[in-house]
């Protein structure tokens, strides 16, 4: 017996006539861009900072101390400062986005095409300043630390023990460490193993890892064997322990204050025309840099091995 055709409106001819909830672009590789985040920054004006340390001895400054009314020789001397301290200049990252008119023009509901390109392309500058303030030659945090401040693991990978050794070096008032997903998690195998499991904490809207009250906070910037999504199982990398804040002499991010057309923190986009086959450019310039106001604000634990697993049935031998 032949099946009775249903006679009622077809769903592909009814969805030509519904409306489709559209989202806006996503984009895959924003991350949430922690460390631009915690780091504190400080807005300058002609784009450069200049450190200027005390040329620092066993002690600052000989001083009297005692209540015997004989001795009345005070000390005296004054406190040296560095005759050529360091000067950091903000970096530029810069691109040009091209919108053709047209399609700006047509397509622009319900989201604003202009708007969506230049937020994305945002997106794609913060996301390599991020990525600058860790790795950059000049001004970034791996490639200024001080050699007292570099510690190797003990066994590869990262322990409770390199972690407090890390605070050892930055015990003044230290703020965040910062590691790659998988090197925080092969810390969490390492607490897991022997029993200390690290708490956890919610602090700016995302959930960390602690040691010893200090947050491990996430960034894929550094590298393992010099990949942000590495393929293979194992792989080396680093871990950092930063002291931020001008005020406890640790880091700083520093930006460009009052551009034209600044958009975000140090970010300007501005409008360069339109060519004759209706295409119209915008300029969009991040200014940034990173300053260490002390040595001791910043230590690294290197070749850290983020691929050693532990099989944790005791059953099996």
């Amino acid at each position: 017996m032949a099946e009775k055709k249903l006679n009622a409106l077809g769903a592909n001819a009814a969805f030509q006539l519904a409306d489709v909830v559209k989202t806006r672009p996503q984009f895959g590789a924003i991350t949430p861009r922690w460390v631009a985040r915690f780091l504190e920054f400080k807005g300058l004006d002609a784009g450069i900072y200049r450190v200027n340390r005390v040329v620092e001895g066993d002690t600052p400054l000989d001083a009297l101390c005692s209540r015997d009314p004989r001795k009345v020789d005070i000390p005296q001397g004054y406190i040296e400062y560095q005759t050529k301290p360091r000067e950091y200049h903000l970096s530029n990252i810069s691109t040009i986005l091209n919108v053709d008119t047209r399609v700006s023009d047509v397509y622009s509901a319900p989201y604003d095409q202009i708007g969506e390109q230049i937020a994305l392309a945002i997106e794609s500058l913060q996301e390599r300043q991020e990525s600058q303030l860790i790795n950059n030659d000049d001004y970034g945090l791996l490639k200024n630390v001080a050699d007292s401040q570099r510690i190797k693991p003990r066994n590869g990978a990262p322990t409770p023990d390199d972690l407090d050794e890390l605070l050892a070096k930055v015990w003044k008032q230290p703020s965040y460490f910062l590691a790659h997903p998988r090197a925080i998690a092969a810390f969490q195998r390492e607490c897991t193993r022997r029993g200390v499991p690290p708490p956890t904490a919610e602090i700016a809207g995302g959930v960390f890892t602690l040691w010893r009250g200090i947050p491990l906070i996430p960034t894929d910037k550094l590298f393992v064997d010099g990949l942000k999504t590495p393929k293979s199982q194992s792989g080396k990398t680093n871990i950092l322990l930063v002291r931020t804040g001008e005020t406890k002499r640790g880091v700083i991010g520093l930006y460009q204050a009052g551009l034209p057309g600044e958009q975000a923190r140090g970010l300007s986009v501005r409008f360069r025309g339109i060519d004759d086959n209706g295409v119209a450019s915008y300029l969009l310039s991040l200014y940034c840099s990173a300053a260490i106001l002390a040595e001791d604000a910043l230590a690294v634990l290197e070749d850290v091995e983020v691929g050693e697993y532990f099989n944790y049935d005791r059953t099996r031998k």
